[in-house]
C-alpha cells in the first residue's frame, strides 16, 4: 500500500499524484515507459485495476508520480481520483512493469496526444541525461487541457506544441522519410496512433513504438474450433472453448496467472509459450515479436494450433 502525498492538478481534467510508502523508503526501481498498477475501488463497490504511465523522476527512490486523466466514460477509476482521493489516502499498487522501453536510437521523435505525454516526459529526461537528439510533438484540445507544458517550455524548439483549437490536427508529414539510426515513440489517442502508423510505414517495424490507452481493433480469430492449453510445469491439459479466454479457463481449472486489464494492453499476464503457434491478440507486440511466437498474452489471445504449451 502507498499513500497520497501530494494531489495536484497538472491541466484541465488531469491530476498529478505523488506516492509514497506510508513509513517512508525506497520503492522499486523503473524505467523509462513503465506503468504501474493501482487499485481502485469501483462506484458498484467492485475493485478497478487500473494502469498509469510513471511520469516522475525515476532516480527519486520515495515516490511513484502518475498522471490521471478525467474520462468523460470512466467507469469509476478516473472519477473516483479526481473526486474522492485525497493526500493521506492509502492505495494498492502494484510493481512497475514497462511494454514501452526506451531502446537506444541516434535519434528519438517523440508524439503525444493528450494524457499521452505523461510517459513521454520520462523518455525526454533519459534521453537529456544521455545527451542523443530528441524532438516532442505535443497535441491536445486547447492549451488548458495540456499537462506540463511548464516543465517542456525549458526545451526550447526541441518542443512543439500543437493545441487542436488553435492549429488543428498534428502534422505528421515529415514522418515520410525514415531517420538512419532514428526511434519514433509514440502514446495517445487511438486516432493519434493510426495516423502516425500510417505516417511511417517506411521506418522499420522495429523503429516505431506505441502505447496504448485501448486494445487495438482486432480481426476474427484465426481458429474457430476449441484448443487445447497444455501446461508444462504440471503436464495438466485444458480445454478453451470458443466463448472464453485462456485466462478465463486456466482461472476455472484453478491455475491462478496475474492480470491486469483483461484487454491486452498492460501485459501483466504475459506467459512464455514453449509449443504450438499462437493467435496474438496483444496490442503490443510488434510484428517481429509476434513472429518469434515465444509469448503470448493470455487475456486475449488465443492459438492457432490445436495445441498450445505453456511455461505454466
Amino acid at each position: 500500500m502507498l499513500r497520497v502525498a501530494r494531489k495536484d492538478i497538472l491541466a484541465d481534467g488531469v491530476v498529478r499524484l505523488r506516492l509514497e510508502r506510508p513509513a517512508g523508503g525506497r520503492l522499486p526501481d523503473w524505467a523509462p515507459g513503465a506503468h504501474i498498477d493501482v487499485v481502485l475501488p469501483a462506484s458498484e463497490g467492485e475493485a478497478l485495476v487500473r494502469h498509469y504511465s510513471l511520469c516522475g523522476d525515476r532516480w527519486d527512490p520515495d515516490a511513484y508520480e502518475i498522471a490521471v486523466l478525467r474520462e468523460p466514460s470512466s467507469r469509476g477509476g478516473s472519477r473516483f481520483i479526481h473526486d474522492h482521493l485525497k493526500v493521506g489516502d492509502s492505495l494498492k499498487v502494484g510493481t512497475p512493469r514497462n511494454n514501452f522501453g526506451l531502446w537506444s536510437a541516434t535519434r528519438y521523435q517523440f508524439i503525444a496526444g493528450g494524457i499521452g505525454i505523461t510517459p513521454i516526459m520520462t523518455m525526454i529526461a533519459a534521453a537529456e541525461k544521455l545527451e542523443i537528439d530528441w524532438h516532442l510533438l505535443y497535441g491536445g484540445r486547447s492549451r488548458e487541457s495540456m499537462a506540463f507544458l511548464d516543465e517542456l517550455s525549458r526545451y526550447g524548439d526541441r518542443v512543439t506544441i500543437c493545441p487542436q483549437d488553435e492549429l488543428g490536427l498534428l502534422n505528421l508529414d515529415f514522418l515520410q522519410e525514415p531517420v538512419a539510426g532514428g526511434k519514433v515513440y509514440c502514446c495517445g489517442p487511438e486516432p493519434l496512433l493510426d495516423a502516425v502508423a500510417a505516417a511511417t510505414t517506411n521506418w522499420p517495424d522495429s523503429a516505431v513504438r506505441f502505447e496504448r490507452f485501448v486494445p487495438a481493433v482486432q480481426p476474427q480469430p484465426v481458429r474457430s474450433e476449441p484448443f487445447t492449453v497444455e501446461l508444462a510445469q504440471s503436464r495438466t491439459c485444458i480445454t478453451v472453448g470458443n466463448e472464453e479466454t485462456v485466462l478465463e479457463a486456466l482461472s476455472a481449472a484453478g491455475v491462478s496467472v496475474l492480470s491486469s486489464c483483461n484487454e491486452g494492453v498492460c501485459g501483466t499476464c504475459e506467459v512464455s509459450v514453449l509449443g504450438g503457434v499462437p493467435d496474438h491478440r496483444d496490442s503490443l507486440l510488434n510484428d517481429a515479436e509476434r513472429a518469434k511466437g515465444d509469448r503470448m498474452f493470455v487475456c486475449v489471445s488465443r492459438s492457432v494450433t490445436a495445441r498450445i504449451v505453456l511455461d505454466l
